[in-house]
């Protein structure tokens, strides 16, 4: 036998690399991830800006992407660039695409459960809009939905904020940086905190009562990442919420 023979030592199994990237490739990543979603943002911008003619100057791309249509155009040119940059960090861990980000369908029930929870977390927070007094959708987004439905944009920005946005966000927070974070010291509590912390952070165009909302939201769709082991799932809540604040705001009044 090999085990006895001192000659042909038994074959010592070497440890697998790890194909999940920890703390710090995640959070270095995810800035890389995050960029590549602001380029292609911005790339729709000037795209846009170079087919009218106009000089590429910060003045004439601030009077381009105010518009409604360019707005939503950015939004979704935002996802490819965001899937192909999550597909490079994946790639060189030679990972799954679809194991890594967690990319598997949830059941009825897990479903059901978020949304009812959704709902419950929507309406505390609309409850305490009214009496504080305060408007239960942003100004600037309600201005922008309205003027979108006006000038025939109403489908555009349904599939940016109801479609584009709720992936390009949740791979980005709920998919990568959960799945890193939460094999790594912080454990899926501490990923959870920090996902929706960086998902809370790119909405700083909101106001701290509206990041407080946004934050709360995100601790629930971390925890619906956890708990059903489905990415899904929150795309799927992130797009319905989306979805219903963009119809009511449009069609119903703000």
């Amino acid at each position: 036998m090999d085990s006895l023979n001192p000659d042909h030592p038994p074959l010592t199994a070497m440890p697998a690399t790890p194909r999940v990237w920890k703390f710090w490739g995640t959070a270095l990543w995810g800035l890389f991830i995050f960029v590549a979603m602001f380029v292609g943002q911005i790339g729709a911008v000037l795209l846009l800006a170079a087919q009218r003619g106009l000089p590429m100057d910060l003045a004439s791309l601030q009077v381009v992407g105010r518009e409604p249509q360019t707005l939503a155009l950015s939004v979704i040119m935002g996802l490819p660039a965001t899937l192909a940059a999550v597909w490079l960090a994946i790639r060189i861990k030679k990972a799954s695409f679809v194991d890594y980000l967690a990319l598997h369908w949830p059941s009825w029930k897990q479903l059901l459960f978020g949304a009812v929870g959704l709902i419950l977390i929507v309406l505390l927070w609309e409850t305490m809009s009214r009496a504080l007094g305060r408007e239960a959708t942003p100004g600037f987004m309600t201005d922008l939905l309205k003027t979108g439905r006006d000038k025939g944009a109403a489908l555009l920005l349904l599939a940016a904020f109801a479609v584009a946005a709720p992936m390009s966000e949740e791979v980005l927070a709920r998919g990568f940086l959960f799945r890193g974070w939460s094999a790594s010291f912080l454990r899926a509590p501490g990923a959870i905190l920090l996902s929706s912390l960086v998902w809370t952070i790119v909405h700083l165009q909101y106001d701290m009562y509206f990041l407080a909302e946004v934050f709360a939201i995100g601790l629930w769709f971390g925890y619906m990442r956890y708990r059903s082991g489905s990415l899904w799932l929150t795309i799927v809540l992130h797009a319905l919420n989306n979805l219903t604040a963009v119809v009511l705001t449009m069609w119903l009044g703000s």
